[in-house]
């Protein structure tokens, strides 16, 4: 129970041939409601920091220790993961502060950098016991722009893995960044291809543009790391808007981030659930 490493959950989900929610902390109160849905669903969680959010919260240490206490009080399995990091110092930082697991992003880059890199990372983060996460194949939208990226090659994916080290592979499938519309169409035979040749887990970015039924699907084929964002934030900032509209002179801002973090609480639940449920053997 509690905090746990990152390794320990997602080869559960991988060794079952089920999905893992991995949901992104932008502040205090969604951190809170993440832990809530994994404590009513009664399943494990990894939440993520992005490099985003240390930047909106003027560095990575405030956020990242108030994620790893609460964790540590969570009556389930909670992993702490940084996401989407292409700053390598940042790397360094968040398995120094005691992360589970580290996503190093250097899917902008040329191949052989993005190999040199990752697994100069790599090794750091294997030595203190840290999980790695990379990226192959660009995943769309992380401009706003809603276009899927290039397929992840399966040659280039295999030989990335062995080069590189990393413990799972975030992969272009067609999914996108940012998507506030479940529209995403996914390449559910590139995912059983990449499964086919790959050791490691898979992870599928941008699914908060993927339906329910995708995603249950992908996982059938092949996908363990499920990462949401935006379509839980859709979730709170509706509820908070909601509940300022009703309580138009309420100036406790409590009282409206509370509403915006229990209206995460079901929604996590049930998707951790549906992750959970998913399998090759039932879809």
């Amino acid at each position: 129970m509690a905090l746990t490493n990152t390794r320990t959950i997602m080869e559960l989900a991988a060794n079952a041939g089920t999905g893992q929610g991995a949901f992104n902390v932008i502040h205090l109160e969604t951190l809170e409601g993440l832990i809530g849905g994994a404590e009513a669903a009664g399943l494990p969680v990894i939440l993520q920091i992005s490099q985003n959010c240390a930047k909106f919260h003027g560095g990575l240490e405030p956020v990242a220790l108030a994620t790893l206490a609460a964790a540590r009080k969570a009556s389930v399995p909670v992993a702490v993961h940084l996401d989407h990091a292409e700053d390598e110092a940042l790397v360094y930082e968040a398995v120094d502060l005691g992360f589970g697991s580290v996503m190093y992003d250097g899917a902008h880059l040329e191949y052989a950098h993005n190999v040199e890199v990752t697994a100069r990372v790599t090794e750091y983060a294997h030595q203190r016991g840290v999980y790695v996460e990379a990226e192959l194949g660009k995943v769309g939208g992380k401009d706003g722009a809603h276009a899927p990226g290039v397929l992840t090659d399966p040659a280039e994916a295999a030989a990335f893995v062995a080069a590189t080290g990393v413990d799972a592979l975030a992969v272009a499938v067609g999914s996108s960044h940012a998507m506030t519309e479940r529209s995403a169409a996914l390449n559910l035979g590139r995912i059983a291809e990449l499964k086919a040749v790959l050791e490691v887990p898979l992870v599928l970015h941008g699914s908060s543009g993927v339906s329910d039924e995708s995603i249950v699907a992908a996982i059938a084929a092949g996908m363990t790391k499920i990462n949401v964002s935006t379509h839980l934030n859709g979730f709170f900032t509706r509820a908070v808007r909601e509940y300022l509209t009703a309580n138009p002179s309420v100036v406790d801002s409590r009282k409206y981030l509370g509403a915006g973090r229990a209206a995460l609480v079901p929604e996590v639940s049930r998707l951790l659930a549906l992750f959970a449920g998913a399998s090759p053997t039932k879809n």
